[in-house]
Formats: C-alpha cells, sequence, structure tokens
C-alpha cells in the first residue's frame, strides 16, 4: 500500500525501494536515497531537539546545495513548515517574509547571515539562525541563538513526526501581491504530493530520470523539480544558474532527461550550440511561467527532436493547473491545454455561471493542489479562494477553489488559451511581479515624487518593467542614478528596463494615476 502522504514520505519509501539509486546532485558530490533520507532525519532530529514543534516556520535562505533539500525534509519532518526564500531577494525583503511568517529559525549561509544582521532587528519571532559553512561566531545574539549546521545534525535522528497529516501546513511559498508586498501561499503535504503524483504522471517521470533543477526553490515550478523528482525515484541534479552554457554543460554531463525552464531561460537556451552529447538523453522539455513564443519552441524542437515538448500553466496557490500534450503542440501551440491529472479547471462568468465555448472568463482551479490561502490574510484569501462554482447542491460545507484572475477562452475541444491578468502584474522573467512594490522602492530612494510601473511587452522576458517618475520638488532628476539607488533595493529581475521622467503624471477623475493614459502615451 502506497501510504506516500506527506512530503518527506517521499524521500523515505524511496530509501526503503531503491535506497542505492541516485537521488541528489550539487556540484561532484551525489546522495543516495537512503543518504538523503538519513540527512532529513539527522536534520529534523536537530530542529525537534531545538525546539521546533508542530506548525513552526523554518526559513531557508541558500542557494541550491545539499544542505538547501536537507533543510527542507528535516523542516518538513520535524514537524515544521519550511519557507523557501528566494536567493536573489535583497536583505530588507528577506527580513519582510521573516517578519510575515514570524519564522522561527533561519537557515542560511555566514555571508548571508552578515548581509542580515541589521535587519533581522525587526525580525522579533527569530529564535535561532542555523549557519551551513564555518560559522565566524558562535552562541547567544540579542534575541536569537546562533548554531553551526554540523551540531544541528549531530543530534538522534528522527523519522517524520508521528501527529503530522497530510492535510497540516508543509511550506509557505512567498509571491508578489498586487497590493506590493509580498504574499505566503500556504502549501499542505496533501498539496505537494498530489502536485508530485500528478505532474510525475503526465510527464512520465521514472527512476531512470535525470532531472536538472534550474529554477528558484522559492518559485512553485522549481520546488516542482523536486517533488516529481523524488516521488518518481528519479536522479535531480542541484543548478544555480549564471550562464546558458553552463545548462548546456551540465546537460551534457550528467546526461539529463527532463528540463523545465521559464520561457526567458528557453530563448537564451535556444541561441546557444548544443552538442549532440548535451541533446541525446534528453527525453522532454517543459515550459512554464508565461507563453513561449512559437519561433523559440521550433528552435528548440529542432534542437532536441527526440525530446517531447510540455507547455504548461500553473499558479503558486495550484501549484500547477495544465499542460498542453505534445501530440497537440503542432494543432494548437498557442493553447495551455487542459486540466492535469486531479484537477478541474473551470471557465466562469463573474455571477460564478460557465462560458459556452470562444467565450472569454476567469480560469478556476478546483482539486487536490488548491492551497490552503494566504499566510495571516484572511482578507486576500477570501478573495481568492471561494467556493467552487456548480458544486453539488446538498452538501453541508463549500469546497474551496481558487479563482486565479486570469482570463482565458475554451474552443470545443475542451483547450484553454490564455488571454491575460486581471489585475496590474506585471509577469517578466518568469515571476510575477508587483508594481507596487516597485514604486515604494522608487519612493524610498527620495528622488522621485511621483511613480507608476507598468509591464510592456518583450519577447525575451514576457514583459519588461517600465517605471514612469516624476522628479521630487522642483529637482532634475537622471534616471542612471535612480536605477543605481533602485539596483541596491530590488533583486535584478525587478529593476526597471526602461525609465521615464515626466513633469506630470496625468490622474484619473477619482485622484489615482490614470494608468491607461500612461500606458496608451508610452505605446505611442
Amino acid at each position: 500500500m502506497d501510504m506516500r502522504t506527506r512530503l518527506p514520505d517521499l524521500v523515505g519509501w524511496m530509501a526503503q525501494r531503491r535506497g542505492d539509486g541516485p537521488a541528489l546532485t550539487y556540484a561532484d558530490s551525489t546522495l543516495s536515497y537512503a543518504e538523503l533520507w538519513q540527512e532529513c532525519r539527522a536534520v529534523a532530529g536537530g530542529l525537534r531537539e531545538a525546539g521546533v514543534e508542530r506548525g513552526d516556520r523554518v526559513a531557508v535562505y541558500l542557494d541550491k546545495r545539499a544542505e538547501t533539500i536537507s533543510a527542507i525534509l528535516g523542516s518538513s519532518a520535524a514537524g515544521g513548515a519550511f519557507v523557501p526564500v528566494n536567493p536573489l531577494l535583497r536583505p530588507k525583503q528577506v527580513a519582510h517574509i521573516l517578519t510575515d511568517c514570524t519564522a522561527k529559525v533561519l537557515v542560511t549561509s555566514p555571508e548571508r547571515w552578515a548581509s542580515l544582521r541589521d535587519d533581522l532587528a525587526t525580525c522579533e519571532s527569530v529564535e535561532l539562525i542555523v549557519l551551513v559553512g564555518a560559522a565566524p561566531e558562535a552562541g547567544d545574539r540579542a534575541g536569537y541563538r546562533l548554531l553551526e549546521w554540523d551540531k544541528l545534525r549531530a543530534a538522534s535522528p528522527v523519522g517524520v513526526a508521528s501527529e503530522v497529516i497530510d492535510t497540516d501546513m508543509a511550506a509557505i511559498l512567498y509571491t508578489s501581491g498586487s497590493t506590493g508586498a509580498p504574499k505566503g501561499v500556504v502549501l499542505s503535504h496533501r498539496n505537494l504530493v498530489a502536485g508530485a503524483q500528478s505532474v510525475a504522471g503526465y510527464l512520465h517521470n521514472s527512476p531512470g530520470d535525470t532531472i536538472l533543477a534550474v529554477l528558484p526553490l522559492s518559485f512553485d515550478a522549481g520546488l516542482s523539480q523536486l517533488t516529481t523528482g523524488f516521488h518518481a525515484g528519479a536522479h535531480v541534479v542541484l543548478m544555480n544558474y549564471l550562464l546558458p552554457a553552463d545548462v548546456v554543460r551540465l546537460c551534457a554531463k550528467h546526461q539529463v532527461t527532463g528540463l523545465t525552464c521559464v520561457p526567458p531561460l528557453w530563448i537564451q537556451l535556444a541561441e546557444r550550440t548544443w552538442p549532440p552529447e548535451a541533446t541525446r538523453s534528453l527525453r522532454y522539455f517543459a515550459n512554464t511561467g508565461g507563453r513561449l513564443p512559437k519561433a523559440t519552441l521550433d528552435t528548440l524542437r529542432a534542437t532536441f527532436p527526440a525530446a517531447a515538448p510540455y507547455l504548461m500553466y500553473g499558479l503558486t496557490e495550484a501549484f500547477r493547473s495544465t499542460y498542453l500534450h505534445p501530440a497537440e503542440v503542432d494543432r494548437r501551440p498557442d493553447s495551455i491545454g487542459k486540466a492535469i491529472p486531479n484537477a478541474e479547471i473551470l471557465v466562469v462568468r463573474q455571477d460564478g455561471s460557465h462560458c459556452a465555448p470562444g467565450e472569454e472568463g476567469e480560469l478556476v482551479h478546483r482539486g487536490a493542489l488548491v492551497a490552503m490561502g494566504y499566510w495571516n490574510d484572511p482578507e486576500r484569501t477570501a478573495a481568492r479562494f471561494r467556493p467552487a462554482p456548480g458544486r453539488q447542491p446538498g452538501l453541508p460545507a463549500d469546497e474551496l477553489a481558487v479563482w486565479s484572475g486570469d482570463r482565458v477562452v475554451r474552443d470545443e475541444e475542451g483547450f484553454l488559451y490564455f488571454v491575460g491578468r486581471m489585475d496590474e502584474m506585471i509577469k517578466t522573467s518568469g515571476y510575477r511581479v508587483s508594481p507596487t512594490e516597485i514604486e515604494e522602492a522608487a519612493y524610498d530612494t527620495g528622488l522621485v515624487r511621483d511613480a507608476v510601473a507598468l509591464g510592456r511587452d518583450d519577447p525575451r522576458l514576457g514583459q519588461h518593467i517600465v517605471l514612469v517618475v516624476s522628479p521630487a520638488a522642483d529637482e532634475t532628476l537622471d534616471p542612471g542614478a535612480l536605477r543605481v539607488r533602485l539596483q541596491a533595493r530590488l533583486p535584478r529581475y525587478m529593476v526597471p528596463a526602461e525609465i521615464v521622467v515626466r513633469g506630470e503624471l496625468p490622474r484619473s477623475p477619482n485622484g489615482k494615476f490614470d494608468r491607461t493614459r500612461i500606458r496608451t502615451e508610452l505605446a505611442s
């Protein structure tokens, strides 16, 4: 009987059945499933001994390495909820996440801890910081304790906490919100395990696969590379992306069979020369995080003639929603496909009634992958997670579905086509970026009086960011100087590609910035 109901069970199950099989590679070091499970149990024991209890949040702020995965799985086995923090984020943004989720433990490197020290003063919930690597200092600090990674692992190993069940909180993934500050999407063990089973099923993952994990683990699609791989007993190779050539090199070195990327990365990879040793093993390639330009798709199919293309669409709030079967790519390359296994995707009008074929409506996802809601934000949770439309009458409790905010159309054969967002979110480099967060960073520089951030269509990035500003007071404003200030406040993918300086920004009758007019004026 398959008892994989909690996230660490994926590794524990494989440790019993193919313990000698390769589970995880980082650089030149590989852990078998038995070794990875032992690391997971050691970290879980150390965290339990350090006081981590059911539901406590453990933030992991590291680049991809074996310890990052052990921290994620060990936190989960200890009964805590792991919070993967994007290593590209600046200290102020990391501090916001730690404070928002009231993290009890932070696992990071000495270098990252040093950059965070000033901002940690605002994170009153943090009691323990675990340093991976040579720690320059140890012991107690004002408000928190320092512990070296090897000392944490020295505790007696434990298995998955017996009180943890599949509907318990397992993770919080932070994604940009329409009001500015990132919001935490709460995922249960059931969400993660059901998602792994579904995605591994339609990708036909098996123990013979080698999956290159390129995307950030703080991104749902990046985390999915781990969960699907471990569910299938596959070999996952970790990569901290630097250059497109590194992807080609690792595909050749490890004979990678599965590769998932976002459109901007695929565009870069399509421009590379791929030697036969880097392509001969590839069984599939998958796209997520936005529409892949047809020219790029055609180039990739020519580069990887034996690999099946999978075009996917997903939400952090539901992990993965649709995919286009490779057999349909030639007939409908613009489609996001149909629902993944164990999910139902609806297209509905504003009142919840079902749209007719060809009629534009909102995409609504129901099923086992629908997240638990937004962390500590009942208002936004109530707005996005609402009763599933068309549910069987007479049932005693409503089933919650996630209302995506994305506009789609379904054709006569049931295939879905993405139309656009209902809000002002900017989709760039595979990330959803809040205009408000960029605008607040601009205001923080003290150089601007007004600021509006918009997305402009970009064949490489999906959209690039345009920031329209007016100078503070009567001063002149140098766009280059503003960009330098923003680079110190924002991760690279959030820094505007264009900065437009105007004397006044148009406003609507209610006094708000007239984004539609600004967008039109930019286009002309």
